[in-house]
């Protein structure tokens, strides 16, 4: 057998600048190292006294700009540890790698890195992957953008602070700092405490008694605390910006729903103004400044009709001036905000100090009944029939409302007045008197009826209408008490609305917002217990206060005085009307600026601060006419039917997210349930037709409307025949909807096609393959099982037929619903493609290439073995699909062998779209891997801060919603090994061999072993060397010597051959590969030191060379990046993003 002399002269490290063998990690490998130090280990004299060839080709790997000097130096080093005898390499060969020399234009990577251009993607460690740093980012650069990404668009706190900015200066961003208590719960009890509370809550007991008002309560609360619930797992299943309802619905449901509904919960803010305003507008006329009433009526059944227009009249001007206030600058609305708050909660505790003293001490408000019909207090005194004065009996003025003549007593009477009599009952008997028991039970009137308490004696005579009689002023029922009352639990949205403001939004939404709603419900629930355990029923009745002279009914019970309800009510109520001034604008301009509904994009429009100037107006103009309705009664079953329809829909898509479980279903918050969603929807439609069945419909046909309008360009009409045709209707109207474009990211999902081999049997060589397709199933995607059969489809029909069938069945025992497709072609590689290219129908495409390592590529016969592999890796990549090769597939797991503990380790080099991250997710999903715990690394070069990098990477998992431990590996080292050096140059050398001399399989393996000869002779000549011995300094070289005798018998007299042979022996690595073997060798050492017992090894895969005669030495990086690991997923995205922080 032929063999190879090497000759090596060994010379003293001193001699040799930036030359050490201090590389143990590397030693099992080789014994010797050529490695160029880093920046650190060069002294500064080496640096700028450096002038040969030989010494700017060291210090350019050394330092980053060397500067040129005269004379030549060396470098003295006193350890005696670090003075050893080294492998000698000639000036020609560290000339190959000085990085300054220009670019081979036969490289196979055309983006060879010019070291002395100060190239900023220079990176040893990521050489593999240098050529996509434009489109590939770093992950270290990924996660700094994320870390400082401010996530939420222009609310009223940005709109207040753009008006204070002087112009051409502004404001840093300051990070949100606001949490829970003040950022979610205080918020929400303010808008969700309101004008019912005070005005209609004491009625909605009278009426409907304490057990059926404790139940309308209680269901309009369950009504809100479980749409929270599922809005808490919409909000929290990544980041909500402003637009609260509107923007989760809309994301989740689609932009028709969202249109619909967003539209909705607008008009619904905006009635909910006009319901505020006419509120405060009641409490002004009615308890603070009755003479300021503009239009009186002197008959008891025209009085309504003239408050209504009073309350026209002042409600527009109430408007006017809120709609100035908001105009001017919400800094106003804001800066009074928590003085609204404190006005709700001081008449709250107020009304608990009352019931409290009326236990022991009641106060005293008297009530007038004449028989067991009341009377209103405005205009009597003395409630009796006569008194005495001065020992002489007169009439009172009660008498003289009954009788027409007032100086006889014989005098005509009305018959009930005659026949009863006149009796004074406490309106405030306390909480001890036991009062609850009359008021359980409901007592509902028809308009004009006359307000009684059944348990007092009644001549059974009927007389006529007198105007002293308070009469209940609307006909009242179960249903219209359900509408009337939902408004007063409406407002949950208020801290997903502020969740710009909030430090973890994610955090704070979900518990604020459910605390507030358990905090409101047990107010509201208390108070119909307190209210009817306190007050008279005739009292509870009488809405408008008239049997206590005309005070406000919850106000009489409160403590100290009546005023602190009544002031407090007041503003309270007025704040609530400027929030929603404040409000509805900006959602209205959201949705404008979605441009989903044309004819709303003026809308999106405002001053140059981004104020919705047009969206406010509009406000004010549909506000306006819920104040001419003014009647709170008749706009509050407005309100519930816009607000039920809006928590109708969140519920929906909470519930569909749920059952459709797709990937980006990853809600933080986890004590939900599809059931819950559905108990909710339920009750809101529930809640609609019990409260207004007509007000119900109109409000779905608007947003039927409203979808349809949206929809109208895609909208399919055609229904097909029979329950078949139906799914094929509904089929191909999907599929021509998703026609559209590619997926949105929330809505990406692994789309697989596997490329499976088979046998001259026609079965499947590698099944596991498919198991592992099988176990990515949390997807949600399509899975296509495509084979190439090589031969002529006429002639082999059958056989892939038959192939198919083979494969169809050992789908089903995997348990994979997809399809199959097998192709006959002349060529595998051209099979590949075409089922690369043709795959899917429409929207229905797969977007992922599941494909194995060719294993054997190095020992096989045919080049064509890892030639396909690379051309449907290029294939792949012009298609912009995302690439899945694993490496030692027969090692995968099958479907009945799950892990019991271990881990996933993600090894995220550079980001391609976020596979790396839903991949283990997915797989975890799988009952074979639910077990295994997720393992995140990242590497930080030498310009990163690896802290704040795990930080960053920890907190931008946060808002992925995937648990997973974070590491960060730093490879600040990159100096070249000498076994990296030599692996290089073996490698060269194998691929000239084969390109050149074209040898057999026998003559193939010689030649090789020739190659690893050499290697040996070069290591033994080093470990044998003296370190002692002092060499003289001259130029380095290394003498390769051949037997000219020996090949020429071994090969024959082929001068031309020789010629070459021995260019083979005498070339010099390139460059590049240099360095992309000492990025794999690096990767590989870090990697199967962190991950050696994984149970499965995630890691990206660098880009095929853009020429093809680097082909082989791309597939020899990839074995050295992942040797020594069991199971190997290489991952190459498709350049899109396939995860998102968003909801």
């Amino acid at each position: 057998m032929a063999s190879v002399r090497f000759m090596v002269t060994p010379t003293k490290i001193d001699d040799i600048p930036g030359l050490s063998d201090t590389s143990p990690d590397l030693s099992s490998r080789s014994s010797s190292r050529v490695r160029f130090s880093s920046r650190e280990s060069v002294p500064e004299t080496t640096r700028s006294e450096g002038a040969s060839d030989f010494s700017r080709a060291t210090s350019s790997l050394a330092t980053e700009a060397a500067e040129p000097a005269t004379d030549k130096t060396t470098n003295p080093r006193t350890d005696a540890a670090e003075d050893v005898s080294q492998t000698s390499v000639t000036g020609e060969q560290y000339q190959l790698l000085d990085p300054g020399h220009k670019k081979d234009p036969h490289n196979a990577y055309l983006n060879n890195i010019n070291y002395e251009d100060g190239d900023e993607f220079f990176d040893k460690n990521l050489a593999l992957f240098e050529e996509e740093m434009d489109t590939r980012p770093k992950v270290s650069s990924l996660l700094n953008r994320m870390a400082n990404y401010t996530n939420l668009m222009q609310g009223a706190r940005e709109h207040e602070e753009a008006e204070n900015v002087p112009p051409g200066k502004k404001k840093a961003i300051k990070s949100p700092q606001m949490g829970t208590f003040m950022g979610v719960y205080l918020p929400c009890l303010q808008n969700i405490f309101g004008v019912i509370l005070f005005l209609r809550l004491t009625w909605v007991v009278g009426t409907a008694g304490v057990l059926q008002a404790f139940a309308i309560v209680l269901i309009c609360c369950c009504c809100t605390l479980l749409t929270a619930i599922s809005m808490s797992a919409i909000a929290t299943n990544g980041v909500v910006p402003a637009g609260g309802s509107y923007f989760m619905i809309s994301r989740a449901l689609g932009p028709e729903f969202g249109g619909a509904v967003g539209l909705c919960f607008y008009l619904g803010t905006t009635f909910a103004a006009a319901m505020y305003i006419l509120g405060a507008i009641e409490i002004f006329l009615m308890y603070i400044a009755p003479e300021a009433a503009i239009f009186h009526s002197e008959d008891p059944l025209k009085e309504p009709a003239a408050m209504l227009n009073n309350m026209r009249v002042y409600g527009s001007a109430f408007l006017v001036i809120m709609v100035l206030v908001v105009f001017v600058g919400v800094r106003y609305v804001n800066k009074f905000a928590s003085l609204f708050l404190a006005c709700v909660i001081v008449s709250i505790l107020a009304i608990y100090a009352g019931a409290i003293k009326s236990s022991f001490a009641p106060p005293d408000f008297p009530v007038c009944m004449l028989g067991n019909r009341s009377l209103s207090r405005h205009h009597i005194n003395d409630c009796a029939k006569t008194v005495e004065r001065d020992n002489i009996t007169q009439h009172t003025v009660l008498w003289e409302f009954f009788c027409n003549a007032t100086k006889h007593h014989n005098a005509s009477c009305d018959d009930y007045f005659q026949h009863n009599n006149v009796t004074v009952i406490q309106g405030i008997p306390g909480l001890a008197s036991g009062i609850i028991t009359e008021n359980l039970w409901s007592s509902y009137l028809v308009k004009g009826e006359i307000i009684e308490k059944p348990s007092l004696h009644s001549a059974d005579v009927w007389g006529s209408l007198n105007q002293q009689y308070v009469l209940s002023d609307i006909t009242t029922s179960f249903t219209l008490l359900v509408g009337i009352f939902f408004p007063s639990v409406t407002g949950i949205m208020a801290g997903s609305n502020r969740s710009g403001d909030l430090k973890d939004a994610q955090k704070s939404i979900p518990i604020g917002t459910i605390l507030a709603i358990l905090t409101t419900s047990f107010v509201y629930l208390s108070n119909v217990v307190l209210f009817g355990a306190c007050v008279e029923g005739v009292v509870l009745r009488d809405k408008f206060g008239d049997t206590v002279k005309g005070n406000l009914v919850v106000g009489t019970l409160s403590w100290p005085s009546p005023w602190v309800i009544v002031i407090g009510s007041f503003f309270s109520t007025c704040g609530a009307g400027l929030q929603s001034l404040t409000g509805a604008p900006r959602l209205l301009q959201a949705i404008a600026k979605d441009n989903i509904i044309p004819f709303l994009r003026v809308f999106g429009h405002g001053k140059a601060n981004g104020e919705p100037t047009w969206a406010l107006l509009l406000t004010a103009g549909i506000a306006e006419l819920g104040i001419l309705i003014a009647s709170l009664d008749m706009v509050a079953p407005i309100l519930s039917m816009f607000f039920l329809m809006c928590y109708l829909f969140v519920n929906l898509a909470c519930a569909l997210q749920t059952l459709l479980r797709s990937p980006n279903w990853r809600p933080r918050f986890r004590y939900y349930h599809w059931a819950l969603s559905f108990m909710g929807m339920s009750i809101c439609v529930a809640l609609m037709f019990i409260s207004s069945w007509y007000y119900a419909i109109v409000a779905m046909v608007i947003a039927g409307m409203i979808y349809k309008y949206i929809e109208y360009h895609g909208a399919e009409k055609e229904w097909g025949d029979g329950i078949r045709g139906l799914s094929l209707s509904a089929a191909r109207f999907a599929l021509l909807r998703l026609e559209a474009g590619p997926p949105h990211t929330k809505n990406w999902r692994p789309q697989l096609l596997v490329l499976l081999k088979l046998d001259e049997d026609q079965h499947v060589k590698h099944p596991r393959l498919l198991t592992f397709a099988s176990q990515l199933k949390a997807g949600k995607g399509l899975t296509i099982v495509g084979s190439v059969m090589v031969g002529n489809f006429l002639e082999c029909y059958s056989d892939a037929l038959a192939a198919e069938q083979t494969i169809k069945h050992l789908m089903e025992a995997e348990r994979v619903k997809g399809f199959c497709q097998i192709v006959v072609a002349a060529k595998v590689r051209e099979g590949i493609s075409h089922l690369i290219q043709s795959c899917g129908l429409g929207g229905m495409k797969h977007n992922t290439v599941v494909m194995g390592w060719p294993n054997a590529w190095r020992q096989s016969e045919d080049a064509r073995a890892w030639k396909t592999f690379i051309g449907t890796v290029r294939v792949t990549t012009a298609a912009h699909l995302a690439l899945l090769v694993a490496k030692n597939v027969s090692f995968f797991p099958s479907n009945t062998d799950p892990f019991p503990e271990g881990s996933i380790d993600v090894w995220w080099i550079v980001h391609d779209g976020g596979m790396l991250m839903l991949l283990p997710f997915l797989l975890k999903q799988h009952k074979v891997w639910r077990k295994c715990r997720i393992r995140i690394f990242t590497v930080a070069q030498l310009e990163d801060n690896s802290i704040q990098m795990k930080k960053d990477l920890a907190t931008f998992l946060y808002h992925l919603r995937i648990e997973a431990e974070v590491e960060v590996v730093e490879m600040h080292d990159s100096d070249i090994s000498a076994y990296t050096y030599e692996r290089t140059l073996m490698m060269e050398q194998r691929c000239q061999m084969l390109r050149q001399m074209r040898l057999s399989k026998t003559e193939r393996d010689r030649e090789a072993q020739l190659v690893k000869d050499r290697n040996s002779m070069l290591r033994l000549t080093s470990i044998g060397s003296d370190d002692d011995e002092e060499t003289e300094t001259y130029q380095e070289k290394v003498h390769m010597t051949w037997t000219k005798d020996k090949y020429m018998a071994s090969r024959g007299h082929k001068p031309k051959t020789l010629e070459n042979f021995q260019d083979l022996l005498n070339m010099r690595p390139d460059q590049s590969n240099v360095r992309r073997m000492h990025t794999a060798v690096k990767l590989n050492e870090v990697i199967v030191n962190k991950s050696h017992d994984a149970k499965l090894v995630l890691l990206n895969m660098p880009g095929p060379p853009r020429n093809p005669d680097g082909d082989e030495n791309y597939m020899e990086f990839l074995e050295v990046l992942t040797e020594g690991l069991e199971r190997v997923l290489l991952v190459r995205g498709g350049g899109s993003e396939v995860i998102t922080i968003y909801s």
